[in-house]
């Protein structure tokens, strides 16, 4: 069976939000599993997706955007 595609991203993050990403995959993580801090991304994108397709969230999200610390550095 052929290997799925992936297509990879790139992406600049603060040291905090490094720091979020490693906790919140060591906190998924269970002895017999361990979480990669790029597993918890691909559940981050879900979850936001199936909020906002639910329209829960959206002036949240929106709000974090705008905020300092999640907005791209281009």
């Amino acid at each position: 069976m052929p290997k799925k595609e992936r297509k990879r991203l790139q992406v600049v993050i603060s040291e905090e939000q490094d720091a979020l990403l490693t906790r919140t995959a060591y906190e998924l993580s269970s002895p017999e599993r361990l979480i990669s801090k790029s597993e918890v991304v691909r559940l981050a994108i879900e979850k936001i997706a199936q909020e906002l397709g639910e329209g829960d969230h959206l002036d949240q999200y929106r709000a974090l955007l705008d905020t300092e610390g999640v907005t791209d550095e281009s």
